[in-house]
């Protein structure tokens, strides 16, 4: 299904919103399992949008920006995942593939903009030693505005203006080839996930993992809302049993304290 000219304009709009919230990383609307369903919202297709913000979210799962390092933009990878999906007709799991390019291409943009925006620095350091907050303020807001027109021309570009190529490619690609997305498309959510693992997973936490994978086992995953829930209520008794512990080591370090200044004499007695 073609995108409109008003699509292509809401989606570019959305963009900067989820591209400055992912240069800032303020209220994280820019992670895929939102980006994916607003865009699916823009588009028409909001089950769709669903579909493609949870496999793609699980394949982002691992991938933070650290330091200086800048991963493939998950803002851009989840509109494009249901851009590429909602005007190709392949599986959501085949459009991840398909739009990690365009992920990388933001990805390589913010690199840049790294090192250009090194120009600025001694500009706000005068203007920090100053006192001027007027001209600190007024660079930075320089910054976001080039970063936010960046997001809105690469979505729109990509969705809009390059839709009918897009399409054309997509349809002139062999089974074979598309199938071979398909497959990577479906594995990244699992490599995301063992990203995740690889850093959060401790010993004391493996019971809630293998409940977990038991649980999957057994519940249709036409319905997550089981396994969900049953994660909720071990969180919840994680949280409840970690307060009542914080409770009793604060009343047992009351009661040491106490006992110290009773052991110790006092003033009244002369002891």
């Amino acid at each position: 299904m073609a995108i409109t000219l008003a699509q292509g304009i809401m989606l570019g709009v959305f963009a900067i919103i989820a591209g400055l919230d992912s240069w800032l990383e303020i209220l994280y609307i820019f992670r895929p399992i939102i980006s994916c369903t607003v865009a699916g919202f823009i588009l028409g297709d909001v089950r769709l949008g669903l579909i493609a913000g949870g496999l793609t979210e699980l394949a982002f799962a691992g991938l933070t920006p650290a330091g200086g390092t800048q991963p493939p933009n998950p803002a851009v990878c989840g509109i494009m995942t249901v851009v590429i999906a909602r005007t190709t007709g392949v599986a959501p799991a085949t459009a991840i593939g398909l739009s990690l390019p365009f992920a990388m291409l933001m990805q390589y943009i913010l690199l840049m903009f790294y090192s250009v925006f090194s120009v600025f620095m001694p500009v706000m350091d005068k203007a920090a030693a100053e006192a001027d907050t007027k001209k600190f303020a007024s660079v930075s807001y320089i910054i976001m505005t080039i970063v936010g027109i960046s997001f809105f021309v690469v979505i729109f570009l990509s969705a809009y203006a390059a839709q009918t190529p897009m399409a054309h490619l997509v349809n002139a690609m062999p089974k074979w080839l598309i199938h071979g997305f398909e497959l990577a498309g479906s594995a990244l959510p699992a490599v995301g996930f063992a990203m995740l693992l690889k850093v959060l997973l401790r010993v004391e936490y493996l019971p809630f993992l293998l409940l977990g994978f038991v649980g999957a086992c057994f519940i249709s995953y036409s319905n997550v809302l089981p396994e969900a829930i049953i994660g909720v209520i071990f969180a919840m008794i994680e949280f409840f049993r970690d307060r009542k512990n914080k409770d009793l080591q604060a009343q047992i370090q009351e009661l040491k304290e106490s006992g110290v200044s009773n052991n110790g004499g006092g003033d009244d007695d002369g002891i």
